[in-house]
């Protein structure tokens, strides 16, 4: 009848009612005053941008008025899904071969790169294309949510590890694949691994375990996802050299590196990767967005062959001086806990001594009440999985550590995270204490 609601009868995917909602996204849409929640960069090159935008907007005048707008065209169209070209190429040689030392064949290796809008997307891309429901994937705990969520929405055994104050612990992870060997019927697919300034703990993994980890993926056939987001924001000692330096012949370590973090939120992701597997995950990344846009990889492709090495070192020195600022406060103003020492990245994880501290309820019953927000321990744990407990060389199943909370000093100034700091340290001794 007209005017009549017809019945639907659906429902949603499963996944939707199995992986909740990213925390940090949630808390983006909280406003407050002392945003330590997210890692969104505030070191910024402001003053290259506006440079930027008019060097691209004259050259596509000098192409109009040559009356070229074919080319003008192109330059607001769809691209190939890997990626520019021009850009690929310059990645390949200025940033993985000669800052990171990778051995890129300086004809052809650029192949092997490819562009993703966003890193994200490169890690989901990567996921959709390894993992069938009931694969193992290995990780440390607590990790990074934007992985273990995606990796839970495939439908993976997750088996987290613990890590020390030098990253993931490699005799640990060896005795957790034993263990998903004969207990979950496989060896993993995959080994999660972000060696530089981990997120969310900011612990920096030492090149004897890097060079341990490639041995042992080369050892029994698996890939190793080497995130290396943070590896432009070293601000304490020498650079390590990655994982992937080991890997000669491009076969079991998939790198991946990002524009956010060094440059800006362009939403550009670049990854190296085995050949065979690049296949896929451009296919893939074609299903779910055709293509990275074309503007923003030009205006990329510019910062970096014009401006990208003057203005890394005072990024990189910012960083530096909001991380020692947050360190100082929370030093100053919080209660018995443990914080980490980060050499770089945008995060510091802090411990409450006491175990029964609820970080999530206190975040939302005190912090943001309060104006300040980070994001609670509790969010870097898988929605299910396993936990290897070295105690007892077993995989029970995973409970999330509700006492930790990541703090980021990426965004505000060094005197507002000083401010900031000082208030929930203030919170946190009064609840603590009481």
């Amino acid at each position: 009848m007209a005017g009549e609601e017809l019945p639907v009868a659906f429902d949603f995917a499963t996944w939707t009612r199995l992986i909740p909602e990213s925390e940090i996204r949630r808390l983006l849409r909280v406003k407050v005053r002392y945003y330590f929640a997210g890692g969104k960069p505030g070191v910024l090159p402001t003053g290259v941008f506006p440079r930027l935008l008019v060097e691209l907007g004259l050259e596509e005048m000098d192409l109009l008025l040559r009356g070229e707008q074919r080319q003008i065209i192109e330059h607001f169209n769809y691209g190939p899904s890997e990626g520019l070209p021009e850009l690929r190429e310059l990645l390949a040689r200025k940033m993985l071969r000669a800052r990171d030392g990778l051995e890129i064949d300086p004809e052809e290796g650029w192949r092997d790169v490819i562009i993703t809008t966003g890193s994200q997307q490169a890690l989901y891309a990567i996921l959709d294309s390894l993992i069938d429901p009931g694969d193992v994937i290995i990780t440390q705990r607590p990790a990074y949510l934007g992985f273990v969520n995606v990796a839970a929405k495939f439908q993976a055994k997750i088996v987290t590890v613990p890590a020390d104050a030098d990253g993931v612990v490699p005799e640990y992870v060896e005795a957790a694949i034993r263990l998903a060997e004969r207990e979950l019927g496989s060896k993993p697919k995959l080994i999660y691994l972000v060696p530089d300034s981990d997120n969310p703990t900011g612990t920096t993994m030492p090149e004897s375990r890097r060079k341990e980890f490639f041995d042992l993926a080369a050892s029994i056939g698996t890939f190793i996802l080497e995130d290396a987001a943070y590896r432009e924001i070293q601000f304490r000692g020498e650079p390590h050299r990655p994982i992937k330096y080991y890997d000669k012949n491009n076969e079991y370590v998939i790198y991946q590196r990002s524009t956010s973090k060094e440059v800006a939120v362009f939403r550009v992701g670049y990854s190296y990767m085995p050949p065979k597997l690049k296949e896929q995950v451009v296919k893939a990344k074609g299903y779910m967005d055709l293509c990275t846009p074309t503007l923003m990889q030009k205006l990329a492709l510019m910062y970096y062959e014009k401006y990208f090495d003057e203005h890394i070192l005072r990024v990189r020195e910012g960083y530096r001086e909001r991380c020692e600022a947050m360190e100082e406060s929370i030093d100053e103003s919080f209660p018995p806990g443990h914080r980490t020492t980060p050499t770089g990245g945008f995060f510091i994880w802090w411990s409450a001594d006491e175990r029964d501290f609820d970080s999530d309820w206190f975040l939302n019953e005190v912090a943001l009440k309060n104006d300040v927000s980070y994001v609670p321990g509790s969010a870097f744990y898988p929605p299910f999985g396993y936990s290897y407990e070295p105690e007892t060389n077993s995989l029970e199943p995973l409970r999330p550590r509700k006492h930790g909370m990541r703090l980021g000093y990426s965004y505000l100034t060094p005197e507002e995270i000083r401010q900031g700091i000082t208030r929930l340290g203030r919170l946190l001794a009064s609840h603590l204490s009481g």
